[in-house]
């Protein structure tokens, strides 16, 4: 009950701190972000500091990791879904699509390669933990895509790319994940037919069309509740949290992808919902993140395996810098040609900022406690938090140096625009 009492009064603390100056951190280069500052009291509460806080209490510490990051990431998904414009994934198909499809299968060998080459693991362990770190993670790259200093330096276009793939590509990691998962506990046959029945035909195909359906369908009862007056304020502004626990749990219990179908329930709903009502919805939604994202890093601060990851030397170093400089940014450079709106420099902003969080750590704990291997831990955990420290540091210089770099080329445009036209005036 100790620990209980000393986790509510730090994390509420820390909560009610970085909320009041959450604007000053997104402007100042100097301060770190709010998943840095959370999982740094991780690390200074649990066992490797003051020794306040930990998990060994539980039976089994990695499954409470995995649920509340379940939890966080299905949240995520929810409010990257409601913070996209109505039909943009729809409206941006074919860009959506090259990312999602070569360009996670991209991401997912490269960093599979590096894990192999670097860390000296087996094929499938590689192949593995190259699938865990290959999604963008939606809560760090929410810290990213909004607030005042993202909507005023970064484009719409690039908020939207990041914010579409990050909560898309969350759910669409399962097939990935759960190939060598299958495979490193089955024959090869049988692993192959169990993957292309269960993880792709069933957990990426039925969890797409059921969170169609129940997105529409809710989405088509929330507007006419609200053209009818029967719903009241206090109800609406549950209605998308509660939507998100509802779909995370029952899509789960029939054995899918829950993510997935979260995000493709909040597109859904986003289209078909009153319009009028989405803005305070999303607000709601993104409240509620918060309170899970804060105590998720700092779970996170608490088991870092510290061991581990000295054992693992300067080959986990490396590892971690070459994920974070080759895992994404040429994969975007490829694709780019396909996304509407996105020039060279906008796919290297996009590229780097396609920071590894909550995701990875969900997916490293399922293959935890599917293998009860600690490698796939080890490696994870050191990526994600050289994630969480490199993308924390560079997020408001970047940014600002990308706002500034775009003002710079419209003034050069608009100028050369004024001299083309005093030249034509000129000669006539």
């Amino acid at each position: 009950m100790e620990a209980l009492n000393i986790a509510l009064v730090t994390i509420g603390t820390l909560t009610l701190v970085l909320s009041l100056v959450s604007g000053l951190l997104q402007d100042r280069a100097y301060l770190p972000s709010e998943p840095m500052a959370a999982a740094t009291l991780g690390v200074v509460l649990g066992p490797i500091g003051l020794n306040l806080l930990h998990l060994e209490g539980f039976d089994d510490p990695f499954l409470v990791l995995e649920q509340f990051a379940r939890i966080t990431v299905g949240l995520a998904v929810m409010a990257a879904a409601l913070r996209l414009p109505s039909g943009y994934v729809s409206d941006n198909d074919r860009g959506m699509a090259a990312v999602l499809v070569p360009g996670m299968v991209a991401k997912w060998l490269v960093s599979s390669a590096l894990v192999y080459a670097l860390v000296g693991v087996p094929v499938w362990i590689a192949l593995l933990i190259g699938a865990v770190v290959t999604p963008t993670d939606p809560v760090l790259a929410g810290t990213i895509v909004t607030g005042n200093a993202a909507e005023r330096y970064i484009p719409e276009s690039i908020r939207n790319l990041l914010t579409a793939e990050s909560g898309a590509n969350d759910g669409l990691a399962y097939p990935l994940v759960f190939l060598p998962l299958l495979v490193l506990q089955h024959p090869l046959d049988r692993a192959l037919t169990d993957w292309a029945l269960g993880a792709l035909l069933w957990g990426v195909g039925a969890a797409v069309a059921i969170g169609a359906a129940v997105g529409a369908t809710a989405g088509w009862i929330e507007r006419q509740s609200s053209e009818h007056a029967f719903l009241e304020e206090s109800s609406l502004l549950s209605v998308t949290v509660a939507f998100t626990f509802a779909v995370l749990g029952g899509v789960k219990l029939l054995g899918s992808d829950g993510i997935l179908a979260v995000f493709v329930a909040g597109l859904l709903f986003n289209r078909f919902a009153e319009s009028t009502d989405e803005i305070d919805e999303q607000k709601v939604q993104e409240t509620v993140l918060r309170l899970f994202t804060f105590p998720i890093f700092v779970l996170f601060g608490l088991v870092i395996p510290w061991k581990q990851w000295l054992e693992l030397g300067w080959s986990g170093v490396a590892l971690a810098a070459s994920i974070l400089l080759l895992r994404r940014t040429p994969m975007m450079l490829v694709f780019d040609r396909f996304v509407d709106d996105v020039d060279a420099r906008g796919a290297v902003f996009a590229g780097w900022f396609g920071p590894i969080g909550i995701a990875a750590i969900f997916y490293a704990t399922v293959a935890h406690r599917v293998l009860g291997t600690e490698i796939v831990w080890s490696v994870t955990s050191l990526v994600v938090a050289s994630s969480i420290l490199v993308h924390g540091l560079t997020a408001t210089p970047l940014t600002k140096l990308y706002g500034h770099a775009m003002d710079e080329n419209h003034r050069q445009s608009e100028d050369t625009d004024r001299s083309d036209s005093s030249s034509a005036f000129a000669d006539g």
